[in-house]
């Protein structure tokens, strides 16, 4: 499948005049039209006020040569006005073959819905660091361990670091206790450096009867198991001495049933933090997330709730740098009450401009964006998905694809493709490259084993360092880490298990999200599908300056012309044909 004779418009800087629009702002927009396409005439059709307006675009240049693989482009100019906090718009084209419209989701003979328009965004934008964001995971109790092993707490299972598997299912998972601490995480911060990232993510660091800590039973001070108030400031000062940054994890949906707000509505009907929850009146009983007890839910409906949990975001602010927010799909909502969207603007709003909201969501996060709520999401659905199933191995045997029953299918680069896109179209440019872009994390098996081998597995993290997006890598999988689900992928880091060091995939990792750091084009260019068959995929990262095309190849193939000589950048020589090699990411530069 050939992508390249398609017109073209994303939300880049390449073809979006003002990337932060304010309200009623006029933002000039330019469509890319092969002239082998045979436009002859353009409009773009925006929305304002619910009702759609037309403005005609004029030809602004023809280009041929870099960035158009030997074909002559044709540029198209138009204008429109930021009218609403959201404008949706569309490019409505005379070609020779009849009208046609171009919405995110590409090129259509046929009316559609305003689902994939294009989105101008007029709400305050993210933090301005966010864009340029390597972000890194790390599990604390697996990530390092600073001193001896602490006095192990009444509700854990002591594990030895290097020589206890982890549990994956049954007794003991939640329980099993190894020990790492933040003081843990200071140390190893070269190592984190050195693969690119500049943000840390910490899974949560409040007190709880887990290894995960997802059941606090308090906002109020960190865990002094993982070292105290006083570690995370260690810890966030070294990241901020590096320009680096933090962010943490906090549960809007649900606390631990040991939780002090908790323990007193529980104790008394008539406190105030009764409010807080959602209890039956007739038999005292209690929402809690997926029915696990232990795991009580918040009520937004409360004035307390919202009082309390916007306090607690904003204390820790700081130290931190953001929130991961835990299952914000489910913040909020309950049968008939739906806050989720009053909850997520709330707190945008009181964090302030400079604190990042990435949303936790594993398949469809596009109505809860676009606004003035979460950033972006953790992309499960727009991108761990499709890459999985473009690159399973071909002895992988999982129960369930991330959730939906039935294991992971094998699928090719056309349907791959097509998800990417799919998803991407429904939601702003803004949103999807604000979006957490993951292979895998604490809560999902681990990419090796998914992938099934070290080639497939640096295809994988090739795709993750070069498309749109914000990467997010699990500590661990840059040394080929294996596990067959969440519990079994907190696997204590090998530093000194040499065995369970991959030392080749870690070199890949490096020079992958190394060059990432050194090119904007991959940071901050537009997206554009060239070539997709059954085991290649190949795009472009575009700029004004210099176009960067990259090919993910999952097995061997015929070679695949690029009309004009190219650069080799990473894994190629300079060329004017991509090679047959795979599995393999490989990378030119064309330069205007």
């Amino acid at each position: 499948m050939r992508y390249l004779g398609e017109p073209h418009h994303d939300g880049s800087a390449l073809y979006v005049s003002d990337q932060r629009p304010e309200l009623g702002a006029r933002v000039t927009l330019w469509l890319r039209a092969p002239l082998a396409a045979g436009v002859t005439g353009v409009h773009v059709r925006a929305v304002h006020d619910g009702e759609p307006r037309y403005a005609e675009a004029r030809v602004d240049e023809t280009r041929q040569g870099a960035g158009g693989y030997g074909r002559t482009d044709v540029w198209w100019r138009a204008e429109i006005t930021a009218v609403n906090p959201v404008t949706r718009y569309r490019f409505l084209l005379r070609t020779r073959a009849g009208q046609r419209w171009l919405t995110a989701a590409g090129l259509a003979a046929h009316d559609v819905t305003d689902a994939t328009d294009f989105r101008l965004i007029c709400h305050e934008p993210p933090p301005s660091w966010l864009a340029d964001a390597i972000v890194y995971q790390i599990f604390p109790d697996r990530f390092d361990r600073s001193g001896p092993m602490p006095e192990t707490p009444a509700w854990a299972l002591p594990r030895d670091w290097d020589r206890d598997p982890v549990i994956p299912s049954g007794p003991g998972t939640s329980t099993q206790f190894y020990g790492g601490d933040l003081d843990g995480i200071t140390r190893r911060l070269d190592h984190v450096s050195a693969l690119g990232a500049d943000t840390v993510y910490l899974t949560p660091f409040f007190p709880a009867r887990s290894n995960h800590r997802y059941d606090a039973s308090t906002f109020e001070h960190v865990d002094p198991l993982l070292g105290g108030d006083a570690a995370l400031h260690r810890l966030s000062d070294a990241l901020h001495a590096r320009g680096m940054r933090l962010i943490g994890d906090i549960t809007t949906n649900h606390c631990g049933d040991a939780h002090e707000w908790f323990t007193t509505a529980v104790s008394d009907v008539h406190a105030p933090e009764r409010e807080m929850f959602y209890f039956d009146s007739a038999t005292g009983d209690y929402e809690s997330w997926w029915g696990f007890k232990s795991l009580p839910k918040f009520n937004w409906g409360s004035e307390l709730v919202r009082e309390r949990m916007t306090a607690v975001l904003k204390r820790w602010l700081g130290p931190l740098d953001g929130w991961r927010v835990d299952v914000a799909n489910m913040t909020g909502r309950l049968a008939a009450d739906d806050y989720a969207h009053e909850v997520a603007a709330m707190l945008r709003a009181e964090v302030g401009p400079d604190a990042a909201l990435i949303a936790e969501h594993n398949h469809d996060a596009s109505a809860d964006l676009d606004r003035d709520g979460w950033h972006g999401t953790m992309n499960y659905g727009g991108f761990t998905r499709p890459v999985w199933a473009f690159l399973r191995g071909p002895q992988v045997d999982l129960e369930h694809f991330l959730g939906t029953p039935g294991g992971i299918p094998e699928r090719d680069g056309p349907a791959t493709v097509a998800t990417f896109r799919q998803f991407a179209a429904h939601m702003s440019w803004r949103s999807y490259v604000h979006s957490w872009q993951l292979l895998d994390s604490h809560d999902s098996p681990r990419v090796r084993t998914v992938t099934g081998s070290r080639e497939r597995h640096l295809v994988a993290a090739g795709l993750q360092a070069t498309l749109p997006g914000t990467p997010m890598i699990f500590a661990g999988s840059e040394f080929g880490l294996t596990g067959v689900n969440g519990e079994h992928s907190r696997t204590p880091m090998p530093w000194n298990r040499p065995a369970d060091q991959d030392l080749a995939t870690l070199a890949g990792y490096r020079e992958l999200f190394g060059l990432r750091r050194a090119e904007p084009a991959l940071r901050h260019g537009g997206l554009r599908w060239l070539h997709a068959d059954a085991d290649c995929l190949v795009f472009a990262r575009e700029t004004y300056e210099e176009t960067i095309v990259v090919c993910a190849r999952r097995a061997p193939g015929a070679p695949i012309p690029l009309g004009e000589h190219a650069t080799g950048l990473y894994q190629a020589a300079d060329a004017d044909v991509i090679p047959g090699d795979g599995p393999l990411v490989s990378m030119w530069r064309l330069r205007r």
